[in-house]
């Protein structure tokens, strides 16, 4: 019976480890194909899945006490949205009228807010004083996607 309990363990822990080489693989995958895009739609198109990616890696480091990897990882998707944000605003299409790319956008920065907000009551003050700067950047990206998606709403 023993054995049996040794080989489902040993099971579970390859499991586990496939899993994470996997997600992994599909973080660098995912980050080569945002790399290589040019186009301004498919960009912000990428940006939930990338900035959910992104946001594990920034939970792991908050979570093991490296503050300054978890905010260069943070820095990182701030100048991603931003990026994609200007990109889209210089193709000039009309928010209101074809929101693709815009709306993912914006959904990108909402979940991150939503996640930096979960992460934050757990830091000291010390260590949220960088992530306050990043989270205020996110906040007025995300209010500008807003009303270009909602142009006559208050």
């Amino acid at each position: 019976m023993r054995g049996v309990w040794i080989m489902c363990g040993a099971a579970l822990a390859g499991i586990l480890l496939a899993g994470s080489l996997v997600a992994q693989d599909r973080s660098t995958e995912l980050r080569a194909r945002f790399d290589r895009e040019t186009e301004a739609v498919r960009k912000a198109k990428l940006m939930p899945e990338l900035g959910e990616q992104q946001f594990v890696k920034i939970r792991e480091k908050v979570r093991g006490g490296e503050f300054s990897e978890a905010n260069i990882v943070l820095q990182q998707y701030r100048e991603e949205a931003q990026a994609c944000e200007i990109a889209l605003t210089a193709s000039r299409i009309d928010a209101e009228k074809h929101p693709t790319g815009f709306k993912q956008l914006e959904i990108s920065l909402r979940e991150s807010l939503r996640r930096l907000n979960e992460m934050l009551p757990g830091m000291g003050a010390d260590e949220q004083a960088p992530f306050l700067e990043a989270r205020k950047e996110l906040i007025e990206m995300d209010q500008r996607l807003v009303r270009k998606l909602f142009p006559g709403r208050p």
